[in-house]
Formats: C-alpha cells, sequence, structure tokens
C-alpha cells in the first residue's frame, strides 16, 4: 500500500443549522441522539457553509482538513482527468439530511448565476436519494404546479406569504428508494420526517423564498443580492405530472446488484449507484457476490449490512451499517463484498463537465 492512497473512514460531522433534525442520523450511525439541530452531515466534505471559513468541512483522522488534502495532491485524490476538467475540486458534497420539520422554500443557482454574482464556477444542482421515512405523511415539493410570474413570486416573499408559496408547489409521496433531482433554480422544500442521502454541486448557495420562522433577517435568504436579482434565476415555469416524471424516480423494486439511482441527465452534476454485492436478481446468493468499482473519487455511505471493501494495492475495509468512507481515485481498482447495502455518490464523469 506504500505510496497509495487509500479510503479513509470518516466520523460524522455536523455543522449547526437553523432547522430541527430528528433521530435517523444518529439511528443510523449507531450513536446516542444528542441534538435536535443536528439535521445534516456532511460527508466527505471539502465545501464550507455559506460566508464561513471551516465549518462544513470534513477533517481527517490525520487532523487534516480533505479541502487541504485534496489541494495537496488533487491528481492522487481526483484522478488526472477530473483535475483536467475540473481543477483541484472534488466536483461533489455529499450529506446525510434528516428533515425533523418542513425546511423552507428556496432554490438554488444555475452555475452561471452563480460565476457572475458569487465568482464561484459551481452552481448547486442536487438530487435527493430517500433512505428513510417517518410521521403520517412524508412528502417533497419540488416545482412550481404552474407558471407563476416572478411579479409574484417577489410579492411572496415580500410579504412571507408562507402558504401561498407551498400551494403554488408539486407535493409528491415519497417512500425509501425514491430519488429526486433538483436542477439548480428549481424551486423546492422537503417534507418532515423524509431522510436523504443529497448529492449536490460543491457549494452553499441557497436562495430562501420563506425565510420568516427560519433565518434571522432577509439578507440570509438572499445572500446579499436581493430578492429580484436572486429570482432572476428561479425557475418559475410549471411543472405537470409528465415533466415531474423526469426526475423523479422510484427505484424500490429494482432489485439488480447495482442499481444507477438518479434521474437521466442529472450525471452531469453528479452519480449515485446503490451497490448491494450478495443479490443476483431477485434471490439472495448463497456466497457473497463481489462488485468490482472503477478508479474514482467517492463518497460511500453504508446504509445496511457488513461487508468489505478492497483496493487494488492492498487495502482491505470492513464496511458497516452507519459508516462511511472517502475513497481517492488513487484506490484504483476496488471491490466491494457482503451482505449490505452501499451507496456510492461521485462527481461527475470528467467528459460530461468543461472546466470554465
Amino acid at each position: 500500500m506504500s505510496g497509495h492512497l487509500e479510503p479513509i473512514r470518516l466520523p460524522a460531522n455536523q455543522p449547526p443549522q437553523f432547522y430541527r433534525g430528528g433521530d435517523a442520523i444518529a439511528a443510523l450511525r449507531g450513536a446516542p441522539s444528542e441534538s435536535k439541530f443536528g439535521p445534516e452531515d456532511w460527508v466527505g466534505s471539502a465545501t464550507t457553509m455559506f460566508g464561513q471559513e471551516t465549518n462544513g468541512l470534513t477533517k481527517l483522522p490525520s487532523g487534516v482538513w480533505l479541502r487541504d488534502a485534496v489541494r495537496e495532491n488533487p491528481a492522487a485524490w481526483l484522478g488526472a482527468k477530473h483535475v483536467e476538467a475540473l481543477g483541484d475540486s472534488t466536483g461533489l458534497l455529499v450529506k446525510l439530511l434528516d428533515a425533523g420539520q418542513r425546511l423552507p422554500v428556496h432554490f438554488h443557482p444555475s452555475d452561471s448565476f452563480a460565476k457572475r454574482h458569487f465568482d464561484s464556477h459551481f452552481g448547486k444542482t442536487e438530487a435527493w436519494i430517500v433512505v428513510g421515512t417517518y410521521g403520517d405523511d412524508p412528502r417533497v415539493y419540488p416545482g412550481f404546479k404552474q407558471t407563476v410570474d416572478k411579479t409574484t413570486v417577489n410579492e411572496w416573499a415580500r410579504t412571507q406569504d408562507a402558504p401561498a408559496m407551498l400551494e403554488a408547489l408539486n407535493s409528491v409521496a415519497v417512500t425509501p428508494g425514491d430519488t429526486v433531482y433538483i436542477p439548480a433554480g428549481l424551486p423546492h422544500a422537503i417534507g418532515e420526517g423524509v431522510f436523504v442521502v443529497e448529492l449536490q454541486q460543491p457549494t452553499d448557495f441557497s436562495l430562501t423564498l420563506e425565510w420568516r420562522d427560519f433565518l434571522a433577517n432577509p439578507e440570509k435568504a438572499h445572500l446579499g443580492i436581493g430578492f429580484e436579482t436572486a429570482i432572476e434565476t428561479l425557475d418559475t415555469s410549471g411543472w405537470d405530472e409528465e415533466r415531474l416524471g423526469s426526475i423523479v424516480k422510484r427505484t424500490a423494486s429494482d432489485e439488480a446488484s447495482t442499481v444507477d439511482l438518479l434521474a437521466d441527465g442529472s450525471d452531469a452534476f453528479f452519480r449515485a449507484d446503490q451497490l448491494r454485492p450478495a443479490i443476483s436478481g431477485s434471490v439472495l446468493s448463497s456466497a457473497a457476490t463481489t462488485l468490482s468499482l472503477d478508479p474514482s473519487f467517492a463518497v460511500l455511505v453504508v446504509m445496511d449490512g457488513a461487508g468489505t471493501l478492497r483496493t487494488e494495492h492492498g487495502g482491505e475495509y470492513a464496511l458497516r451499517k452507519g459508516e462511511t468512507y472517502v475513497v481517492p481515485h488513487d484506490a484504483g481498482q476496488s471491490t466491494v463484498e457482503g451482505e449490505l447495502t452501499v451507496i456510492r455518490c461521485r462527481p461527475p464523469a470528467p467528459e460530461k463537465r468543461e472546466r470554465s
């Protein structure tokens, strides 16, 4: 293993948030639930919370920030082709997100808008993989039902008419195995009782229409650019059932050992697969099947069971429910085996992105 980077098991990383969490993250990780205000676990994060120096960053067991380790040796962490396309950014932020209350209605900027207003190469397209639900009616709210003019949206933001905002959004019941792709600009909210693995571009740009009762002031909601400017990047078009079908995917019935979890088109921003090595078709094999994984920077979230991750350089790592790993490209061709379920999150394939 000498000279090669290897996978690293990560502790929980829960920066303070403005909304309540439930017990789902602690239950997954097998830890005591110490606070309801720990709704997000930023896994393998080289991204800070908006306007902050270190909150949000993952600290490796060595004491080094993951961000700094990647910057020190980007080709080993990310691969040469990734660096050519995306520089020394991982191009990915993964979170465990447990909504103990409904999140506010908000949206995120596109790449071009973020470059103009926040001097960032990345906007914030995201996706949710629903891994748990609780309560009476777990739902998500993606996109407006019908086209809304921006004057109306500005008025909602000015008067903080939360009922009107929420009523204008689609309401979609979700169960574990459902995934929702949220393109930049799409208004949305996550309802109470929805636990997701969230993939997103590596920024913390949230433009929050419904800020009252959540944020201290409107400046925190529009990130200092004003609502009228922020709404320029908002998708105010209507999303009917057919159009929603292009971003909502139901994967629970898919019994393949490897399942591509996200909607078509999302791979320009990130990739996510569910890995179940011991599943062959719909029958649990008596002997574990080995799944082969191509070299890639990746974040692994072990959702259930136990197994083993092996790298081509001789590394061997026991995987258990609730554990999270960051895997460098330098780990090479890897395998996963065992009776377990893993979500493997990756940045976009380099050919899907051009460095701007």
